[in-house]
């Protein structure tokens, strides 16, 4: 019986069926129905196998009181409690065996509450962590909000600055284009400031011959007064001596119509290159449009110089009376009245000789009008080149032909090797047989060949359309074919 009692005392089974009790309180309003009954029925069986031992002890103590010992206790207690009905099933297994059962029960419901009080744990740790997972999160999320604010911003700004910096480069090129033309317009009042200045210093200088003709002229009529009573005129050797404006003036003249002509290589050139490539991709077409034009404006200037010069000898005819020659004359006259010139003329013939050549081609929309400034101010210099003597004049050229180094220079795009001419880009100014200014041309292997077959294109016709025809009878300056005696 003791030893009974020691091991009911060692397992603590009242002990372990408070804690299940306490356990399933707290659990209570948890689980579920299923589970509670499950509960109550453990506690049931846990109670049943207590009671089992302790009637166990009850018999022990009862056999050791002998046959009447203790009879009144289990009349008085155990009977009337026994009277209520309650019955106790014993158990199938032995007492040592209960009891050991008991003890593991307790031991493997202490591990299951130290492992749910860990995993409680962990979990509770886990949901810490998750927490400030997720506050981190945030703050990167709201990072990441403002930053895109901040890009969105920058963006804007972006933008902004672009349109504002679009307007200020459009801004500066209409300031740009402005000065240009205030620039082109000073320059020409420069221009015609110096041309005044030009005649002013050729008239005194003039003046300053005339005077000092005038002294040697009234010396040698004193001179013959003295060694003749009878006075006499002086004779046509003496007057022809005397030096006409177009003379006098040659050299200036020269080197301003050599700077002239280089001026029209290095401005009017470029200008009239720009504003063709806006029309023709292709530069080689452009430059040959731009030679022809060159070309075909010295010829048609010459031509205009002769007609010019015939109509002036036969109004001076009639009424010449020396001491020059009648050619010189007519020369100088020329150089006294270049505006006379018409000059819209000649650039309307060299526009129509440009419609039918077959070299080049433009687009139909618009015309060779185009050129027609550059075409103007060749047209004004080769004109004022005839007037020199020995008149200036443009190198003969042809596509084709060996390259003369003394005449031009090759383009930056040439093939250095190359013997032959391929196309002309610039003439050459030639003064007889030497050359004054290099032209410039373009030099390639087989130009030969590429110019025969370029040149084979048929005669191409050029009908003006009325958006873009131009206005040849225009009003022009007094021709030489209207002069009287009067103007003269």
């Amino acid at each position: 019986m003791a030893d009974t009692l020691r091991r009911l005392v060692n397992i603590s089974a009242y002990g372990v069926l408070q804690e299940k009790l306490e356990s399933w309180f707290r659990d209570y309003h948890v689980i579920s129905c299923d589970q509670n009954l499950n509960r109550c029925c453990e506690l049931i069986e846990l109670t049943a196998k207590i009671q089992g031992q302790l009637f166990t002890i009850l018999n022990f103590a009862a056999a050791e009181g002998g046959h009447y010992a203790g009879v009144d206790t289990l009349k008085t207690r155990l009977l009337p409690w026994l009277g209520t009905c309650f019955s106790m099933a014993r158990p199938a297994v032995s007492d040592d065996t209960s009891l050991q059962l008991m003890q593991d029960s307790a031991l493997k419901e202490k591990k299951i509450r130290e492992l749910s009080m860990s995993h409680d744990n962990n979990m509770q740790k886990m949901e810490t962590q998750l927490c400030s997972t997720r506050l981190q999160l945030d703050s990167v999320k709201s990072e990441l909000a403002d930053v895109q604010l901040e890009l969105d911003n920058t963006k804007d700004k972006s933008a902004t600055t672009l349109l504002a910096t679009e307007d200020e480069i459009l801004q500066l090129r209409a300031d740009m284009r402005a000065a240009h033309e205030q620039l082109e317009v000073y320059r020409r009042k420069v221009e015609v400031v110096d041309e005044y200045e030009r005649q002013v210093r050729l008239l005194r200088e003039e003046v300053s011959y005339l005077t000092s003709e005038k002294s040697l002229l009234q010396e040698r009529l004193s001179r013959s007064r003295s060694s003749s009573p009878l006075p006499r005129r002086p004779s046509s050797p003496l007057r022809s001596e005397s030096p006409t404006r177009a003379q006098l003036t040659q050299s200036s003249r020269h080197a301003r119509l050599l700077s002239r002509f280089s001026d029209l290589y290095a401005v009017e050139r470029l200008e009239a290159q720009s504003l063709l490539r806006r029309y023709v991709d292709d530069l080689t077409m452009v430059q040959k449009i731009i030679y022809i034009a060159a070309v075909g404006s010295f010829q048609t200037a010459k031509l205009a110089y002769r007609q010019f010069k015939l109509r002036v000898r036969k109004t001076l005819s009639s009424s010449h009376m020396g001491p020059e020659t009648l050619e010189d004359a007519a020369v100088d006259y020329i150089v006294r009245n270049m505006d006379l010139y018409d000059v819209q003329a000649s650039v309307n013939d060299v526009i129509n000789a440009m419609n039918v050549n077959p070299r080049i081609s433009f687009p139909p929309e618009v015309d060779f009008a185009l050129v027609s400034s550059l075409i103007r101010e060749t047209c004004r210099v080769a004109f004022a080149m005839q007037t020199l003597d020995p008149p200036l004049d443009l190198a003969f050229s042809s596509d084709g032909e060996l390259f003369n180094d003394n005449k031009y220079r090759r383009s930056y795009d040439s093939e250095f090797a190359a013997p032959l001419v391929l196309y002309h880009v610039w003439p050459a100014l030639m003064e007889g047989d030497i050359a004054l200014i290099k032209g410039e041309a373009v030099t390639h292997r087989g130009a030969l060949w590429k110019s025969r077959s370029r040149s084979s294109s048929p005669v191409r016709s050029r009908s003006l359309s009325p958006s873009r025809a131009v206005t040849f009878n225009s009003v022009r300056s007094k021709s030489p074919g209207r002069l009287s005696a009067s103007w003269l």
